[in-house]
């Protein structure tokens, strides 16, 4: 069956000018919007980014990525603090002084020219280096202790990145829905445009009235409202795209370009599962937080043992008679024996199981959602892309085709042009839908799974 044609009839020929629009119509729109996005926008100063570039700029120069990265050294620097042995102490004696001590009463007699002020004479020099020595490897396992929370504050940065390339996908899949709209909005535009020509000529003609003309040249605001809607929703999705980057380029230079589009793939739920479990960074933080909870235990109950303090000693009696001694202390720990620290490091021990369980478990819901979410864009998808679409253009190219031969009323034709234009409309914002539920995916498993 040959495919319906516009006509604009006049009076003088039975053979109207053909619209040429066939090819802004059905799956073709579809088409050229995809080939269209896939090249991009033109941009003023340089070229469209693609997703892997974004990423890379925003990996480079995100601001809240790069400050909480720096925890990730601090936590290092740590490790040194915890590695360190204990400093050694040095002291220093000067004693036996007697500042009013003369010895004109003890000078034997005739000896007058010795008697003086002599406060060091019998003054008694000492010098005492001591060393405390750590017992239940308490070193090691500060050691240990600051490795394992380097490991978490790394887990917990890696999670800080998950959530906020979440954030920036959505952006970038905004940006390419609003691109998207707009293309599909100008196409409409350029095709009601076609008609308000054809409609002109007719009027002329005298084979409509003045008030339908009318009626289809005021409909145009409507589309000029839409453009005008989709280039303020496609600058402010660049706006947060140039924010997440930290970037001061201007909107207009600015653009990125992706594959605005869908898959019926799927895979089964529970291989999501199993991904999550592998990657999800929040969860392998809570399980390191089991292992720092028991070497924190371990550590209070070492802390709770006695260090003794050795020393050796050097020194001089009066008037040069040198000597030296060695000793130790050790602390008699009756009372603080550490019992406090050691209860509470092992009901956290516990504490960090129960967490990690309530990891475990939002792990699952947020792939089940997620998946669900998914799947729920792919079940309306179908039939949009199966027989909607379609139905939508001929229903449009028909009726438009009738009306202009007089065989269908002016609002027929108007509501075919609203019925084309929000289906073609919402298959858009399904396929939005559908990559921001992609987005949410690979946020819920904690890697790329869906492009």
């Amino acid at each position: 069956m040959e495919k319906p044609r516009l006509h604009s009839r006049t009076t003088s020929e039975r053979e109207p000018p053909r619209l040429r629009v066939a090819s802004l119509s059905g799956p073709r729109v579809a088409g050229l919007l995809v080939a269209m996005l896939a090249s991009g926008l033109p941009a003023a100063a340089q070229q469209a980014l693609t997703w892997e570039q974004v990423k890379a700029r925003f990996e480079a120069a995100n601001p809240a990525l790069r400050a909480d990265a720096i925890g990730i050294d601090e936590a290092k620097a740590e490790e040194i603090t915890a590695s360190l042995r204990p400093n050694l102490t040095m002291t220093y004696l000067l004693d036996q002084l007697y500042p009013f001590y003369t010895n004109a009463f003890s000078a034997p007699l005739g000896t007058a020219s010795n008697i003086g002020y002599r406060p060091f004479e019998n003054a008694l020099n000492e010098g005492t280096l001591s060393y405390l020595h750590e017992r239940r490897h308490k070193r090691e396992l500060r050691l240990e202790d600051a490795k394992e929370n380097t490991q978490i504050t790394t887990s917990l940065h890696s999670d800080l990145e998950r959530n906020l390339i979440f954030n920036l996908r959505n952006a970038f899949v905004q940006t390419l829905q609003a691109k998207a709209v707009l293309l599909l909005a100008e196409a409409d535009l350029e095709y009601y445009d076609k008609i308000i020509e054809i409609s002109r000529n007719r009027f002329k003609d005298g084979d409509i009235a003045q008030v339908d003309l009318d009626r289809i040249e005021l409909l145009r605001v409507q589309y000029e409202v839409e453009i005008q809607a989709a280039i303020v929703n496609l600058r402010t999705a660049k706006i947060q795209l140039l924010q997440l980057l930290n970037q001061r380029t201007p909107v207009d230079q600015f653009d990125v370009t992706g594959n605005f589009d869908w898959s019926a793939a799927l895979q089964p739920l529970d291989d999501f599962h199993q991904i999550a479990l592998d990657n999800r960074p929040d969860l392998r933080a809570a399980l390191q937080g089991i292992e720092k909870a028991k070497t924190d235990h371990r550590l209070a109950i070492a802390n709770g043992s006695t260090d003794p303090t050795f020393s050796v000693d050097a020194g001089a009696n009066p008037p040069l008679d040198p000597y030296v001694g060695f000793g130790f202390s050790i602390p008699l720990r009756i009372f603080d024996r550490n019992q406090g620290e050691k209860r509470r490091t092992l009901l956290d021990i516990d504490r960090s199981r129960e967490t990690a369980d309530a990891s475990r478990a939002q792990v699952f819901s947020d792939v089940d959602s997620a998946y669900e979410q998914l799947r729920s864009s792919i079940a309306l998808l179908k039939p949009y892309k199966e027989k909607y679409r379609d139905q939508a253009t001929r229903v449009r190219d028909t009726v438009t085709y009738s009306y202009q031969h007089g065989g269908a009323s002016l609002i027929d034709f108007l509501n075919a042009q609203s019925d084309y234009r929000v289906v073609q409309l919402a298959y858009l914002q399904l396929i939005g839908a559908y990559l921001t539920a992609a987005s949410q995916l690979n946020l819920a498993v904690g890697r790329e799974v869906i492009q």
